[in-house]
């Protein structure tokens, strides 16, 4: 059954978590001062009323969330805690109430006022209290988890802020961080943009595995990859496993320009639901000491929380062996480059890198891949395929046009054989006339051009 993320369903699911909040804030208050006579504990949540029944979370997208997380009552009422001032901040109006002894705010509610938002901004004071009111001791064992192993956290999903210097921890303000946002009231999360600050881009195609043109032995090592990116939650889950193999897979691919190693990227996250990203390293470096660490880690926190292939193309411009460092640009270049590589060592996730030659990259760097992979340039049967391929039925050719023939002729790869392709069909367009021989030779000499070669 298809995940229904819709408006309705989700707006109804997060409107009942919020009625659930706002009865138990109202609880908690009239509980703390002695209003009612606390009521029978439920789910560990004293004087509190149980949480409401989810739908399926085959059917509900933030159902499916609190399922994959394994959130329980507490965990679900900070998170409408901290959802409340973005769908429903009149909620929290309960808690501006005023000590009429010292005519101030009480401070065991805790809370913040915005600069702009005229509402109550719930801190982590104000989640303990709706937790466990003023018993020191159930609020304890709480404090101690909430901020730390807390599904909450650990999924990134409500996050307590940084106090001003010297002030307790939890006078921090809970907010919900902007993906965990969108994810929480769309159901899904957007997608960073391309910039300075988050230099990686998603790579997509429109091929298949039939599309890519590879020997069998290269098939086989990327059936490993595959296994790896299908089955490695199931691995690890393991506890013999996960005791002896560290989180993470991580590939070179080598080979000439054009031979399929970006797009074999592509179709790997493709057939496992990953998506792939593209990290450009000519943005990366920075000229201002500590940027280059900043974007990194921006970019490789987001890909660990959304489970992503990082592809690094020709990356022995970054990773390739490093000189002595006589100045102190190639000292900070040189530190640069060692925070990137534990950052890669340290991925929970798939990440590919892609060079020339294997011979570009450092040894010591070359220890730490899973699998290293020779992507040649295609053997005149091969290329015949992709000349077939390329021209296909959509693209109406000359009788003098020998695909075998070229193929045994020229030693091209696949995306050199594309560049040929877009020529030949522009000429098409210009003349309404097929590709011809004098066609192909015209977009081949272009092609070697480019390495000094003759056709």
């Amino acid at each position: 059954m298809a995940l229904d993320s819709s408006p309705t369903t989700l707006g109804t699911t997060l409107a009942r978590e919020l009625d659930w909040l706002n009865a138990a804030l109202h609880a908690r208050v009239r509980q703390y001062f002695h209003l009612d006579t606390p009521a029978e504990e439920v789910d560990e949540l004293p004087g509190l009323p149980p949480a409401p029944t989810l739908p399926p979370a085959k059917t509900n997208a933030f159902a499916r969330l609190v399922a994959r997380e394994q959130l329980g009552p507490a965990e679900r009422l900070v998170l409408a805690l901290a959802l409340a001032p973005h769908l429903r901040p009149q909620l929290l109006d309960q808690l501006f109430a005023r000590n009429s002894t010292y005519d101030r705010p009480f401070t065991e509610f805790g809370g913040l006022r915005g600069k702009g938002h005229a509402g109550f901004l719930p801190t982590g004071e104000t989640a303990l209290f709706l937790l466990a009111g003023d018993d020191l001791a159930r609020r304890l064992p709480h404090q101690a988890r909430l901020w730390a192993d807390s599904p909450l956290t650990t999924a990134r999903l409500v996050a307590l802020a940084a106090p001003e210097p010297g002030e307790p921890p939890l006078s921090g303000a809970l907010t919900v961080p902007p993906d965990a946002l969108a994810l929480l009231t769309t159901g899904e999360r957007p997608r960073p943009h391309y910039s300075l600050d988050f230099p990686a881009q998603r790579v997509t195609t429109p091929l298949t595995w039939v599309d890519l043109v590879l020997d069998q032995q290269v098939f086989d090592q990327l059936e490993e990859m595959r296994t790896w990116l299908t089955h490695q939650d199931a691995i690890l889950h393991d506890a013999h496993l996960r005791r002896h193999l560290k989180p993470g897979y991580r590939a070179l691919f080598y080979g000439p320009p054009g031979t399929g190693k970006t797009l074999t990227a592509c179709l790997l996250g493709q057939d496992t639901g990953h998506e792939v990203y593209r990290v450009d390293l000519s943005m990366l470096v920075s000229k201002y000491i500590g940027e280059t660490e900043k974007n990194l880690a921006r970019v490789f926190d987001t890909a660990e929380r959304r489970q992503w292939i990082l592809f690094f193309d020709e990356a022995d411009a970054l990773f390739g062996k490093r000189s002595t460092a006589t100045t102190a640009n190639d000292r900070h270049a040189n530190q640069e480059i060692a925070y990137l590589l534990q950052r890669i060592e340290d991925y929970a996730g798939v990440i590919v890198l892609a060079s020339n030659l294997k011979g570009n990259v450092d040894e010591a760097f070359a220890r730490r891949f899973q699998a290293m992979i020779h992507f040649p340039l295609p053997g005149p049967a091969e290329r015949e395929k992709l000349w077939r391929q390329a021209f296909g039925n959509g693209v109406s050719v000359a009788d003098d046009v020998d695909f075998q023939v070229l193929a045994e002729q020229y030693k091209l790869a696949g995306g050199a054989i594309i560049n040929v392709l877009r020529y030949c069909v522009l000429q098409v367009l210009q003349r309404q006339q097929p590709v011809t021989l004098a066609d192909v030779r015209r977009g081949l000499q272009r092609e070697l051009n480019k390495e000094g070669k003759t056709a």
